[in-house]
């Protein structure tokens, strides 16, 4: 790890988000506003565990699909099957499982791309590693320092933002670090004073450091500290009528929002979802029961919020998902899916080519797997 970083790091959670000088927060604060930035910002979702993308969207015109699955694939469309237990149709060929319906106003609106049979080239089935090619961006190596995220940070822009890069996090991912700045907050309404006088002490150990290196990191750590306090002055109400569910994952695209809405010059965001690895029962007796439905209900509602809440905002900023690998074309016996490989991503904002499923499918025949 980088001496800048393991310093940024450790600062922050020394510091818990500690106090700057008043004059400081509202400088910081005010130039944000004044300038109103509008960034272009790129949010990555990464959903551990590795989700089944053939149930997530569903290949309903290709017979092998239901040939591989006979339990567990998501019935077609029929007059004889309730709307909640049958794929959400979007071009004759392919569909969303049931629980993802939210999301289809944003195919209609051209502001959701599918990108499916996509992943690593790289045949590991160990989700430690497959995780950490797909954060890295070189899959197969494993001595690469930073993250692809990290490297996509755009250099040589001035003055950069202290939260130019955030994941909403105990600890920052595997894709954000590197030598560019990036930092992690578990949660915005937490982001408090732990100490004054411990960050008092602190801050004064950095401003007068002859250290290059530690002098920087502590200019970073108090100046996004400072902001992130800034942006908690006045309760956060969605716009949109967006309703984010209640949980983990729906708390973190409120967040992103949040920041992204503050104008203080978010490039870059991560947030993840565990939860995918549906060995047993992913698909219940019906499309509509079982453990790939109660967390679909939640990632879809999620970004269907996202969406909702930055309004036109959402011509700025893009939403890219991944998984570390898919699942196996045939199910097993427990009624789920085993590792395998390739998936479905999802790209939506206002400046995608939605509406239109990308990319080459190969088709499910024995001879194509």
């Amino acid at each position: 790890m980088h001496r800048r970083i393991f310093l940024r790091n450790s600062a922050l959670a020394m510091v818990g988000v500690g106090a700057t000088p008043l004059w400081l927060e509202r400088a910081l604060y005010a130039q944000a506003q004044a300038e109103h930035r509008r960034n272009k910002a790129l949010v990555a979702i990464f959903q551990r565990g590795a989700a089944d993308g053939l149930n997530i969207v569903v290949p309903h015109g290709d017979p092998d699909y239901y040939k591989l699955r006979p339990t567990i694939g998501i019935p077609r469309p029929s007059s004889n099957i309730a709307p909640e237990d049958a794929v959400v149709d979007l071009d004759g060929r392919f569909g969303l499982h049931p629980a993802l319906a939210p999301l289809k106003p944003l195919w209609d609106a051209r502001h959701l791309a599918i990108v499916h049979a996509a992943g690593s080239p790289d045949p590991t089935r160990s989700h430690f590693d497959a995780q950490d090619y797909m954060e890295s961006g070189t899959p197969g190596l494993k001595a690469t320092a930073d993250g692809w995220l990290n490297r996509a940070l755009p250099k040589g822009r001035e003055p950069l933002s202290p939260v130019r890069a955030v994941s909403i996090g105990a600890t920052l991912p595997r894709s954000m670090r590197g030598g560019n700045s990036a930092i992690a907050v578990e949660a915005l309404n937490t982001f408090q004073v732990r100490n004054a006088g411990a960050a008092s002490v602190l801050q004064s150990l950095y401003a007068g450091s002859q250290d290059q290196v530690l002098n920087g990191t502590g200019r970073e750590t108090f100046d996004a500290v400072s902001l992130l306090q800034s942006i908690q002055k006045n309760p956060y109400q969605p716009g949109g009528g967006a309703a984010y569910p209640k949980g983990r994952f729906g708390d973190s695209m409120r967040q992103i929002a949040q920041l992204i809405k503050a104008d203080v010059g978010v490039e870059v965001a991560f947030a993840d979802i565990g939860g995918w690895d549906h060995h047993v029962n992913e698909v219940g007796p019906k499309a509509s029961v079982g453990q790939l439905a109660n967390i679909l209900r939640d990632f879809g509602q999620s970004l269907a919020a996202f969406y909702n809440d930055l309004g036109d905002r959402m011509e700025d900023v893009v939403v890219v998902t991944m998984s570390e690998f898919g699942r196996t074309a045939r199910e097993n016996g427990n009624r789920g899916t085993d590792h395998g490989h390739a998936n479905v991503m999802f790209v939506l904002g206002g400046s995608v080519q939605g509406g239109q499923m990308h990319g080459t499918w190969p088709g499910l025949a024995p001879e194509q797997l």
